[in-house]
């Protein structure tokens, strides 16, 4: 994920002087639980927490998360076997028939799944303009996956600012509430309060609809920590098992146990890995997974790494 990343050969100190406080977390939702049918959690019930990356196609880990010698067709079963969640980054690029779904759908286990993001030709290039045809198109896709099904999510366009919201707004209330869509702002004015964008905001708590959350380090407006949906997408920007990725990853386990002990409903919580590559990206899994373990108490599949 380049969206906020620190190139730390030019700015080698910097990592060291950045506060990773997690700000106050903002449950939006909350007023809306009459009418969406959901009800108050119980205290110390726990969310299903999920992790993974962001391809399976990655060659280092050749021998280290996959069979050495087997074939880069038996991957994609391998990576179901060892992590609980993908960011399906390939149906950003191309919308996908639902027979292609199905097939990848058929060869994860029962407890995966795909967080997708939404086609570029949807969000970056018609921006929303005359896109019933992608859109249904995208969404036959995504019923393919049938259980495998996670969170979608729609990343907006880096300048796309809440005064370009006019075409987003109807786009957001068409879609089918039945299906979980999150939305990944990157434009600073979404952050800032505006009258624009807390339009678009109290939609998305009013339809359901989450936020993504970007827990990058040259990006801190965009840990907004305003949770519009009882579910969370979190992009997680990691630096390779440097000291800081350990204490954001423990910040994180402390917010998932502290909306466990105050009752707030949370159905589910997919940390999604990005490093250098994917090379670290195990490594980061198996980390928050134990983590999540010594604070929470809930388990989290992650590899078993070979080597």
């Amino acid at each position: 994920m380049k969206f906020g990343k620190i190139d730390v050969k030019e700015e080698p100190n910097r990592l060291n002087e950045i506060s990773w406080k997690l700000p106050q977390a903002s449950v939006e939702w909350n007023a809306n639980l009459e009418n969406s049918g959901i009800e108050k959690r119980a205290p110390n019930t726990q969310p299903l927490v999920r992790t993974g990356g962001t391809m399976w196609t990655v060659r280092s880990w050749r021998g280290k998360v996959y069979p050495q010698k087997d074939p880069m067709r038996t991957w994609a079963k391998h990576y179901g076997r060892q992590f609980s969640s993908l960011e399906f980054n390939a149906t950003h690029y191309r919308i996908y028939p639902p027979e292609k779904m199905s097939l990848w759908a058929k060869e994860m286990p029962e407890d995966f799944v795909f967080c997708p993001k939404f086609p570029a030709l949807i969000s970056h290039y018609r921006r929303f303009n005359n896109c019933e045809g992608p859109t249904d198109d995208f969404i036959s896709g995504l019923v393919a996956l049938g259980d495998k099904l996670g969170p979608t999510f729609l990343q907006l366009p880096p300048h796309f600012a809440p005064k370009h919201s006019s075409k987003l707004i109807p786009y957001l209330n068409n879609w089918p509430r039945d299906l979980k869509m999150a939305i990944e702002f990157r434009h600073a004015d979404w952050f800032a309060g505006g009258r624009e964008a807390e339009l678009v905001w109290k939609l998305m708590a009013q339809l359901g609809i989450g936020a993504v959350i970007s827990d990058t380090a040259g990006r801190r407006d965009a840990l907004h920590m305003r949770f519009t949906a009882p579910f969370l997408i979190v992009r997680f920007g990691g630096y390779d098992g440097h000291v800081s990725d350990e204490k954001r990853l423990r910040l994180w386990a402390e917010k998932i146990n502290d909306f466990n002990k105050d009752g707030v409903y949370l159905e589910s919580f997919d940390f999604l890995v990005h490093t250098t590559d994917s090379i670290h990206t195990p490594e980061s899994c198996i980390l928050f997974a134990n983590i999540i373990k010594e604070v929470c108490g809930i388990d989290v599949k992650v590899p078993a790494l070979i080597s």
